[in-house]
């Protein structure tokens, strides 16, 4: 079952939005503190928090912002009695991706956290980085240092589905649904042409990030070592 994280100190209501989700087929694990759901996040793969802004220790803004800095692109939906627009505002320009004023129905939170879990969790960050390349999905370029080089659509989506496998194998028909949908027509070498180019660009900028070929399977990134 998904799991996702609660972070919201009424015994009851959390109670109640962790039995609605199960319902759902979404298991929560609780916690009624800022810090004891970071310590947890450092420790877990959650794939969406839902976080209330009133919490014992502080604002639970603060932990998206945490959270954020330190690089976790996990949705969060904020909870919180504050209706007023420049509280909504605020939440999202501090990281949130969804805002839910109390009351609330369940049946709406429910949608709303399954709206977060359909979203590829790598385009919630502003810039995702691997190693010393960073991808800037809004400007559709790739900057290593002091140095940018544009990619083309097929090109970026391709590099956020690497960065975000973050050294691990991606498979070669799910770099094909990513660059060009599942819907048009791939013709067989496509994205080995593509790769192609991505790695010229990479050298181009002087990154330490190659890309690998797992021969027959798909394709990885890694990091260039220097001889001893």
């Amino acid at each position: 079952m998904t799991r996702i994280a609660l972070v919201e100190d009424n015994p009851r209501l959390a109670q109640f939005v962790r039995q609605a989700l199960g319902a759902a087929g979404i298991e929560s694990d609780v916690f009624s503190e800022i810090e004891t759901a970071w310590a947890a996040a450092q420790q877990s793969t959650y794939e969406v928090f839902v976080i209330d802004r009133g919490l014992p220790d502080g604002d639970g803004l603060s932990l998206v912002k945490r959270l954020r800095s330190a690089g976790m692109t996990q949705a969060c939906l904020i909870l919180t009695a504050r209706d007023a627009l420049h509280d909504r505002v605020q939440g999202l320009e501090g990281g949130a991706d969804d805002y839910l004023t109390k009351p609330f129905s369940m049946v709406e939170l429910v949608a709303r956290v399954r709206a977060l879990l359909r979203r590829p969790t790598i385009l919630q960050s502003l810039t995702p980085q691997f190693a010393d390349v960073q991808i800037n999905p809004q400007l559709g370029s790739m900057v290593c240092g002091t140095d940018i080089v544009s990619l083309a659509p097929a090109e970026l989506q391709i590099m956020l589905s690497l960065v975000q496998a973050n050294g691990d194998t991606v498979r070669r028909t799910a770099l094909e649904a990513a660059a060009w949908g599942l819907s048009d027509a791939v013709t067989p070498n496509a994205l080995d042409v593509a790769v192609h180019r991505l790695k010229r660009k990479l050298q181009a900028i002087d990154s330490i990030v190659q890309i690998v070929n797992a021969r027959g399977y798909g394709y990885a990134l890694s990091e260039i070592r220097s001889a001893p």
